[in-house]
């Protein structure tokens, strides 16, 4: 069986004609009538009907999803392979980053790298390190330190430390005091709204929602909602709602009896030799730069290891 031999199966189902089928793939109704042939005897069974009309016996129909699906996954590993030689690099990350790390990063890359295929994945820490561990992505963006005992090899390239403010709706900050107590904002706003932003929750953080007379935990999106509409405060990384504290549509409050919070993310590889493929180096220290725009790099490995690309090295002459 061989994929010329399914895939004149698959015309002259399409055409309900030989001689149609031959024509659309370029060969004659002899060759087209012999490979059929070679199926049929290959497989023990008619997989047609021959008349004035061709036909699919109950046998044929039975095959033919069969011998689809066969055509579509030789079709996707070429695809695949036509990826491969011109270039393809894939990141995971946690779903917070991705709009503040990547979106800008990846506008630059493509601008250096046009005919490079991005594969960008996201979700939550333990998938993220899944997808490093399973190599189906060379780099991968998730909190730092990870402390997920089945994933221990991963190197850190870039450190980056954020902040993330206690924010309320501007009509529940104006009730405030100048310098108000937890307790305080607490009488206003009963609701915590808890967000998974680390690992494992800091001290601050799991007290704030054990002296709430109430908690929810949600999504970034149905969170952010919330506080925006007064109907609870939480903790927030600064780029979910940076936009939003600067339009005057959420305020950024400190208690002085609750310490400000920030988390630590990472770019992270399995091994570093991954960064001796120019292009997802180049795509790194694109990404790197967002980093350094949305907080702060608190250890930078970058530089240990230079870049191989000509665009690069040229830059940095």
């Amino acid at each position: 069986m061989d994929l010329d031999q399914l895939r004149t199966f698959d015309r002259i189902v399409r055409d309900q004609s030989f001689t149609r089928a031959a024509a659309h793939l370029n060969i004659t109704q002899a060759t087209a009538s012999m490979r059929i042939r070679a199926l049929e005897q290959l497989l023990g069974v008619q997989l047609f009907v021959r008349g004035r009309t061709v036909t699919l016996t109950d046998q044929g129909m039975t095959f033919l999803p069969f011998a689809r699906r066969i055509i579509g996954t030789a079709q996707e590993g070429r695809e695949a392979l036509r990826r491969v030689e011109r270039g393809r690099v894939s990141i995971g990350s946690l779903r917070t980053l991705v709009s503040p790390l990547i979106t800008e990063s990846l506008i630059r890359f493509q601008q250096q790298y046009p005919a490079v295929d991005v594969v960008v994945r996201e979700g939550r820490q333990a998938q993220i390190a899944a997808m490093l561990h399973e190599r189906e992505v060379e780099m991968g963006i998730l909190c730092w330190p990870n402390i997920d005992p089945l994933v221990v090899d991963l190197e850190p390239l870039v450190i980056m430390r954020e902040r993330v403010p206690l924010v309320v709706s501007p009509e529940v900050a104006a009730r405030l005091s100048s310098q108000p107590t937890i307790d305080e904002v607490l009488a206003l706003v009963p609701r915590v709204i808890s967000l998974r932003w680390w690992q494992a929750d800091p001290e601050r953080a799991a007290a704030l929602v054990r002296l709430a007379q109430t908690s929810v935990e949600l999504p970034t999106g149905p969170a952010r909602r919330l506080a925006l509409k007064g109907e609870g405060l939480g903790f927030f990384v600064n780029s979910a709602v940076e936009d939003d504290v600067k339009a005057g549509r959420l305020v950024e409050i400190s208690p002085i009896d609750f310490e400000p919070l920030h988390r630590d993310t990472a770019m992270v590889v399995r091994n570093p030799a991954v960064l001796e493929r120019p292009m997802l180096a180049d795509f790194i220290r694109e990404i790197a730069l967002e980093c350094a725009r949305v907080g702060e790099i608190i250890d930078d490995r970058l530089h240990l290891y230079p870049s191989k690309s000509p665009a690069a090295r040229a830059a940095s002459r």
